[in-house]
Order: structure tokens, then C-alpha cells, then sequence
């Protein structure tokens, strides 16, 4: 473990053991909720789950966007410019192992990687699901000649939840972001 922490030099000692101890909890709660065959409990909206998609547990998106892929990671950790782009309240401790609040708290999580403006990496949950059920989003940043493409890949949530994840995805982050840039 120490020579994976090692290959990040931007992460301070006490960040790493931060994050190690998040990536623990996560862990373990993957392990616990499959071993006692949890589900989230689920307060939000229903979405039916097409058959195709009631054991799926991930999402992948490619999405481009005008601006450099800078304005798009500052977006995604800045409290205010999150606020902005979504409309509802944001809370961002925008540094590897910080929390989030998103969404007036509908949203809540940990960042678990940040390379600055190619990659973030979060421990993602719905405030709604089972304490300690997480699963994991990942934000990829590419240039694209002046603009930039986002590639994001949601894993590891509950089974029959990607027909509403997946509109989520779009309603709350996708369209609004790139509305946000236009």
C-alpha cells in the first residue's frame, strides 16, 4: 500500500492515511452489503427498471463540451460553480479525501483521487441508500481541440437502480453542464 501512496506526491502523509482509511470503509461496506445481501433503501423517486438493466451496476458515458477540460474539473469541485450549473446547494472540500454534500445533501461522498484537470475519482452516494452502501464515479478530462470530452463511469451501485441512475445522470449533471457552458 505504501508504494501505491507513494506514486502520488501531491497527497500529504496525513492525507494519505486519510484516504486509506476512506478506501477501507468503502471497501469493507461493498463487502458487508453483498455478504448480508443489502439494498438500498431508497426514498427517491422510482424509476422502473428495463429489463436489460435490472442487474446492471454500471454506467458509462462519453460526453464533449466546448470549454478546456480546466473549466469542467473546476465546476465539478468548486461549491459555487456546482451550485450554479445544478441549482440546488453544494458543499465541496475539494482535495483528495475531502467530503461533498451535493444537491442540499441528496448527494453525499468523498473524493478519493483528484488529478488536476484530467481526473476525479469519488466514493458517491445517494444520502437516501443504507449507511455505509457506496458506490464509485470516476470523471475522466480529455482535450478535444478547444474543448474538452468527459468520460464518466458510475460502478458498483445496487442492482436495479441504473434506469434511475442513469437518468440522474443526465437531468441533474450532463444537461445542466452543458447548458452551464453554452
Amino acid at each position: 500500500m505504501k508504494e501505491i501512496l507513494s506514486s502520488y506526491p501531491a497527497v500529504e502523509l496525513e492525507s494519505r492515511r486519510q484516504l486509506v482509511k476512506g478506501l477501507a470503509i468503502v471497501l469493507a461496506a461493498f463487502g458487508v452489503s453483498k455478504a448480508w445481501g443489502g439494498t438500498p433503501q431508497s426514498t427517491m423517486k422510482e424509476i422502473p427498471s428495463s429489463a436489460a438493466n435490472k442487474t446492471r451496476t454500471s454506467l458509462h458515458y462519453e460526453v464533449d463540451f466546448k470549454p478546456a477540460p480546466q473549466r469542467i474539473y473546476e465546476a465539478l469541485l468548486d461549491s459555487k460553480q456546482f451550485a450554479a450549473f445544478s441549482g440546488m446547494p453544494a458543499e465541496i472540500d475539494a482535495k483528495a479525501g475531502g467530503a461533498f454534500s451535493l444537491f442540499g445533501g441528496q448527494i453525499v461522498g468523498r473524493n478519493i483521487e483528484l488529478i488536476a484537470n484530467q481526473r476525479i475519482v469519488q466514493a458517491w452516494r445517494p444520502a437516501s441508500w443504507s449507511p455505509g452502501i457506496y458506490s464509485i464515479v470516476k470523471f475522466e478530462l480529455k482535450s478535444n481541440g478547444g474543448g474538452a470530452t468527459l468520460v464518466l463511469d458510475h460502478t458498483g451501485f445496487p442492482e436495479g437502480l441504473a434506469d434511475h441512475l442513469d437518468s440522474g445522470w443526465h437531468e441533474h449533471y450532463l444537461n445542466t453542464l452543458q447548458k452551464y457552458f453554452e
